[in-house]
């Protein structure tokens, strides 16, 4: 499975895209995008897809794209082209930054278990509660065709900045320049170039040990897209995209609309390991039609760890002019790295790209394991390349530009952004043709991340589940999760979000959810033995509501994420249908708008599944 939000081309298509722009002249709009292999799922909640994380900060965005490609393809093909209507600010990201959002803001589904006291002699014990269970969801010109207006290097990439020509001018100077790509790219990428967009084109820099890392965009805007539209050729049905926000509220989709999944469709007993597909079929639901996300967290940022994303013992300047026996103890006493020997020599280096750096700089001699060569140096001293080493220089460089500096900057921003959001979607090639848009939406309330229900078990086997919304499901024989009739909608409702109050609701099946499980509880429940005094299948009155993000309690407030009571909306002055990415200005062409309705008449709606 391929995912986007950076995006990767695999073997056969090495030419990635990701789009980053800003709109002319009333609105800006910063983009970005690219494709990838995935990895295995390692928990229900599945983090797998490629990840994109935006930062608001005034008239700026800061796009923080996390790169992944398979290792077992030839690195030096590697190759994307950024589309961007203004010239950014090209940084190093950190990988570690990465690693801290996911693992604090993922969703997490489990269960807490609680019996009904079952003793014969009629003692009353009110029966008692196990520990729950849950798991983590400098310019110049050519000549002729495209001017160079930006050249440089960002960390392991090459990075040459295109203005103009025609898209044939600029497939020549790619083809030319060693970046592979595929010819379905042509038409997409002189759309974009008509839209007035320059070209960032990336490649990693000749090395024996190619070290990946983020790559951070910087420019003016104030209204962060993902163009998935070059995406299209190298897309699989139902890709990831996962995208993350930093700022002052919560961020919204403009032009994508906003869907809270019905938790009954959640398998609650095995975890949600059914998560995916029930996001899946909840987007492409009536009125999402395939372009819509889930929230799947939005609250206070200091979820966030961290750990681990700078020291201030890091020292780049220890190792110029350093003698290279020395580099391990140095690194070692920068808290960076750590060796021992307990009858087997092992090493742990403390951040994912010292070991390319190492690599690189100081790599073991032929034969000889990594770890021993690390831990004695001075015995392998007559077998260091003093020529890879040199005078430390460009370690002490690569190490400031890769881990001491985007560590600290990744740091100054979790610390200067007090809200994050976390959103997710799956979308597939023929529902690509709009780059979704996002802004911020001061009004609106947090959503939790972790969602634990109550199973509670009778005497008699049974088993009744409460939700965190507050319905309560019946399973009898305490088995699997229930399979609802055909009717039951995978989403509870599907909105469009506005920049300030609430959505507006465009969809509720709120009601037909609570018939269809009364229906099923009458069927279902015990009909002798303690039901625990609670057997309605709807929410209950403290709990009631327009739906849950992800399953989280449902709120009907205008600070939370319902609708309105009388569905109404406002846009802030912002007509939010026609927000788009990579657009000239705030009112499309004719040419635009026929794109965009031919692509939503040919959508496909997936088949239903179990």
């Amino acid at each position: 499975m391929r995912s986007l939000a950076v995006a990767l081309l695999p073997v056969a298509l090495p030419l990635a895209a990701l789009a980053a722009g800003v709109a002319l002249p009333e609105t800006a709009r910063a983009c970005g995008g690219t494709w990838c292999d995935t990895a295995p799922n390692s928990m229900p909640v599945d983090q797998s897809s490629e990840n994109i994380l935006f930062a608001f900060d005034g008239d700026n965005v800061e796009v923080h794209i996390q790169i992944a490609y398979d290792p077992d393809t030839y690195f030096e093909k590697f190759s994307w082209i950024v589309p961007v209507q203004t010239l950014p600010e090209f940084l190093v990201g950190s990988e570690l930054l990465f690693d801290n959002v996911l693992n604090g803001t993922v969703p997490l589904y489990g269960v807490q278990n609680s019996f009904e006291s079952c003793d014969t002699s009629g003692a009353e014990t009110g029966g008692f509660d196990t520990d729950g269970t849950t798991t983590d969801g400098g310019t110049s010109t050519t000549g002729g065709g495209p001017e160079i207006v930006y050249q440089g290097t960002v960390g392991a990439f090459e990075v040459t900045v295109l203005k103009g020509g025609t898209v044939d001018e600029v497939i020549m100077w790619l083809d030319m320049n060693g970046y592979a790509q595929d010819p379905e790219a042509t038409p997409i990428l002189d759309a974009y170039l008509k839209e007035g967009n320059l070209f960032a084109a990336f490649k990693l820099l000749p090395s024996e040990t190619p070290v990946v890392h983020p790559v951070v965009l910087r420019y003016a805007g104030v209204e962060p897209c993902v163009p998935i539209r070059l995406t299209r050729i190298a897309a699989v049905d139902d890709m990831d995209i996962r995208v993350f926000f930093l700022g002052d509220h919560r961020a919204v989709p403009t032009n994508y609309r906003h869907v809270l999944v019905n938790p009954l469709m959640i398998d609650w007993p095995n975890l949600a390991a059914n998560y995916k597909e029930v996001v899946t079929l909840a987007v492409d639901a009536f009125k999402a039609e395939g372009n819509a996300f889930v929230t799947e967290y939005a609250g206070p940022s200091a979820v966030i760890s961290k750990g681990g994303l700078h020291s201030a013992q890091w020292d780049s300047q220890a190792f110029v002019g350093l003698p290279a026996t020395q580099v391990i103890d140095t690194l070692m006493s920068q808290g960076i790295m750590e060796c021992w020997d307990f009858g087997e020599i092992q090493c742990e280096l403390r951040h994912p790209l010292l070991q390319g750096l190492l690599d690189t700089y100081l790599p073991a001699p032929m034969g000889i394991p990594r770890f021993d060569f690390y831990f004695c140096l001075s015995c392998y001293e007559g077998m260091i390349d003093l020529g890879a080493w040199g005078d430390g220089s460009g370690f002490a460089a690569d190490f400031a530009e890769r881990i001491v500096d985007p560590g600290q900057r990744a740091l100054d921003l979790l610390n200067a952004k007090p809200y994050v959001t976390r959103m997710y979607t799956t979308i597939s090639p023929q529902e690509m043709n709009e780059d979704p848009v996002f802004a911020e939406n001061p009004d609106l309330g947090d959503v939790q991340n972790v969602r634990i229900a109550n199973h509670y078990l009778t005497c008699d086997g049974d088993a009744r589940y409460t939700l965190p919304d507050g319905r309560i499901v019946w399973v009898p024989n305490d088995g699997p999760w229930p399979t609802f009739p055909d009717a039951m909608p995978w989403e509870e409702e599907t909105q469009q979000m506005t920049l300030v109050g609430a959505p507006q609701v465009l969809n509720s099946n709120t009601a037909l959810i609570d018939m269809l499980l009364d229906e099923w509880n009458q069927m279902n429940m015990p009909s002798t033995g303690t039901t625990g005094g609670e057997t309605s299948g709807g929410m209950t009155s403290e709990s009631s509501g327009a739906g849950s993000d992800s399953a989280a309690s449902a709120s009907a407030s205008a600070g939370s994420d319902s609708a309105s009571s009388d569905g109404s909306a406002t846009t802030g002055g912002m007509d939010m249908e026609d927000s788009g990415c990579g657009c000239a200005s705030d009112s499309r062409g004719g040419g635009w708008a026929a794109l965009g309705l031919a692509g939503l008449l040919g959508l496909r709606r997936r088949q239903r599944r179990r």
